[in-house]
């Protein structure tokens, strides 16, 4: 589906989890004079980010409620957006509606993160809804095949890139993240639950205790869908925080893939980056070097 593809004349429901991606993403909708309904989820997104804007806040499990609202404002499309820490069973909350799906939910639960989210969707898309990507609703938050900011990469620093890609190709299939660490072609730590700033948290950690030799200033952040992934769901993105991050965990810079990664507030990123004197840089996802 191309971005125009969505009924424009319809509100836009947007699922909204963690971070400032989803309300950026609203806005950007919104620009373009499309209506936009929030449903931001309990656990996830920040009530202080929500203030001053309607929104109809759910748990998760409220797809009753959701179907309810959305059908009666007239939305047929669905983006889900935002950063979302896998729930456990004991956090869903179930309405009447959703509890004829929770064998078929419980089912989805044996997998990984892209297996739990396409069992979810094909629920919405059985009751009425056309599932969008974030990059379909907005297209200008996809990262281009550019540099951002001033700082470019050393060839030490591409070639880690290149090194990272590869991992993320070969890692792929076991659904286990979009994220990786490489210093000097050696990977020193892999994206799983625990998110990617989690990860940078950790190499700053590791670096503090003397389990990170490398030199401050060397090593790269490289993010990249998984393959065969719904470009529906969690497509890699990065933000003003994950620029931060990069800095405090003394990597070199941040790497991601053009076209399929998402851009949180650019104009901060690049701001942060420029601060930081680390590089940020869209790449092609095949790479000769």
């Amino acid at each position: 589906m191309t971005a125009g593809a969505g009924a424009q004349d319809t509100p836009l429901a947007l699922i909204c989890g963690g971070g400032s991606l989803p309300l950026a993403v609203a806005d950007s909708v919104s620009a373009r004079g499309r209506s936009v309904l929030l449903f931001p989820l309990h656990g996830a997104a920040n009530p202080t980010d929500y203030a001053g804007r309607p929104a109809h806040w759910l748990y998760y499990g409220q797809g009753g409620k959701f179907e309810r609202l959305a059908h009666a404002a007239g939305c047929r499309d669905v983006v889900f957006i935002g950063s979302l820490v896998r729930p456990a069973l004991w956090q869903i909350r179930p309405d009447w509606r959703i509890l004829k799906y929770m064998p078929r939910i419980l089912a989805a639960y044996r997998g990984g993160d892209d297996h739990l989210l396409k069992s979810i969707g094909r629920l919405f898309e059985e009751n009425g809804f056309r599932l969008l990507g974030a990059h379909e609703a907005a297209p200008e938050i996809l990262m281009p095949e550019r540099m951002l900011g001033r700082v470019q990469p050393t060839e030490r620093a591409r070639d880690d890139i290149a090194f990272g890609l590869d991992y993320l190709r070969a890692s792929g299939p076991f659904d286990i993240g979009q994220a990786v660490v490489v210093v000097d072609k050696h990977v020193l730590a892999v994206e799983a639950a625990e998110g990617t700033d989690a990860m940078l948290v950790r190499v700053a950690e590791m670096r503090a205790s003397g389990r990170v030799r490398s030199t401050v200033g060397t090593g790269v952040l490289v993010k990249a869908p998984k393959r065969g992934q719904d470009a529906r769901f969690d497509l890699p993105s990065i933000g003003p925080r994950t620029v931060e991050n990069v800095a405090r965990a003394g990597l070199a810079g941040i790497a991601v893939t053009a076209g399929s990664s998402i851009l949180a507030e650019p104009e901060r990123i690049v701001a942060a980056a420029d601060r930081a004197k680390i590089f940020v840089v869209g790449v092609a996802a095949e790479t000769d070097r």
